[in-house]
């Protein structure tokens, strides 16, 4: 589930991301200021997680657009690095990334699928399908 930007909570929350080989696992972070007048809903997150700490020394390039979870709810996604403490960083609000998804969604003309005659190989099937 998504949370509203009204559930989001100074405190702790988790990230998650793929740091080396084994896939996606979460790490700890607080989440300590959240700017919700006419900001849209940025968050300034602080790791605290050992391993990751350990490993990266905080968010490193390539973490943006992980996933920032709060009491089980998705509430944003890291988006940058405090250039100069790499244990700080950035993230967006998840309320706020549909809002604009979905206003650039309704600004932008609907398109229609067109429709055209497959393209066909040497035996005369359809390439655009498997044949089965």
């Amino acid at each position: 589930p998504v949370a509203a930007e009204s559930e989001i909570r100074l405190g702790g929350a988790t990230i998650l991301s793929t740091v080396g080989a084994g896939g996606a696992r979460p790490y700890e972070a607080v989440i300590t200021r959240i700017a919700r007048s006419g900001d849209g809903g940025k968050l300034t997150l602080t790791i605290t997680d050992g391993d990751l700490l350990a490993v990266t020394g905080g968010i490193v390039q390539g973490m943006s657009g992980s996933p920032i979870l709060q009491n089980g709810k998705i509430v944003g996604a890291v988006t940058h690095v405090l250039v100069n403490d790499p244990t700080k960083g950035y993230g967006i609000s998840m309320e706020n990334m549909l809002k604009e998804g979905r206003a650039k969604s309704a600004a932008r003309p609907r398109q229609t699928a067109s429709l055209r005659t497959p393209a066909k190989n040497a035996k005369g099937n359809s390439t655009s399908c498997p044949r089965i």
